[in-house]
């Protein structure tokens, strides 16, 4: 359509320099045929006048087809934000997620599968070997960011981070003797469409908690291994400190157990709003 405005709107132009030298040629005439020559004229002001409203009319067509191109792709792009992001458990703590912006996140690589998407943002909580397996991650887009416990503590203060696609936030986490509270975050993420997932890492109860319920939670993925961390009982406590909407335990056995998984723990955690995930399944994280 507007490939055909455009080269109506050429042809008019040349219609009109043609008509201008038509008018030109006729003034240069002798007296014999000055009434010829105004008849002419005439008629050439006439369709000058008639091309000129027209190039108006096919202006404002153009004018409001980009107009119309641009309240379009302003909405899509509004829609997409309201978009909920795509997490994937893939077990022990390993956990990938899909924004409606096309970006990928893989926090602590340890377990499971789902590691083919290209990466743009690897958060890990901290340094053991069940948490920094990279190297599964096939693929990393050219500007793929990692952030660690090294990045989100700098002189004892926990950092944020504002990605556009995802917002950041590093708190506590540790406090047991497997643990070093220097060395080790959970993550509080908040996507465009407003929800927010809390990611404990390996902890116990952190004096944070206690703040955290100001946050208003969607989300919060608790550890209750009982070996490393807090058990059960414990990790239902911190769960009612931090009354998210929903709470999903995960991290639920120490990292040697084949399955990453167990449903025995899962069933016993009580929590309000309690999600199970076994690995391999995903969550719609909505606002």
């Amino acid at each position: 359509m507007k490939g055909f405005i455009k080269n109506k709107v050429q042809i008019s132009l040349i219609l009109i320099v043609m008509l201008c030298c038509f008018v030109s040629c006729g003034n240069n005439t002798d007296t014999n045929t000055s009434t010829g020559s105004e008849n002419r004229a005439t008629e050439s002001t006439e369709v000058v006048s008639e091309v000129k409203t027209e190039l108006k009319t096919t202006e404002t067509v153009l004018s409001d087809d980009s107009t119309e191109q641009t309240t379009k792709q302003g909405t899509s792009e509004e829609e997409k934000m309201n978009e909920p992001a795509k997490l994937l458990y893939q077990g022990h703590a390993s956990i990938r997620i899909q924004t409606p912006e096309g970006k990928t996140i893989y926090i602590d690589p340890f377990f499971g599968t789902g590691y083919d998407v290209p990466a743009d943002l690897i958060l890990l909580t901290h340094g053991h070997y069940d948490h920094t397996q990279t190297n599964l991650i096939t693929t990393k887009t050219d500007d793929c960011r990692t952030i660690s416990w090294k990045e989100a503590i700098i002189s004892s203060e926990y950092q944020s981070f504002d990605l556009g696609y995802v917002k950041v936030d590093a708190v506590e986490a540790g406090y047991n003797k497997n643990h070093d509270r220097k060395e080790c975050v959970g993550y509080i993420l908040t996507f465009s469409n407003g929800a927010t997932v809390y990611l404990s890492g390996d902890t116990s109860t952190t004096p944070e908690m206690s703040r955290l319920s100001d946050r208003n939670l969607d989300y919060a993925f608790i550890c209750c291994d009982g070996v490393y961390n807090m058990d059960v009982s414990e990790a239902e406590e911190c769960a009612r400190t931090i009354g998210a909407r929903h709470t999903i335990p995960y991290h639920m056995v120490p990292s040697d157990n084949p399955n990453g998984f167990d449903m025995s723990v899962a069933e016993s955690f009580d929590a309000v709003g309690r999600i199970i995930l076994q690995p391999g399944e995903e969550l719609v994280l909505e606002n």
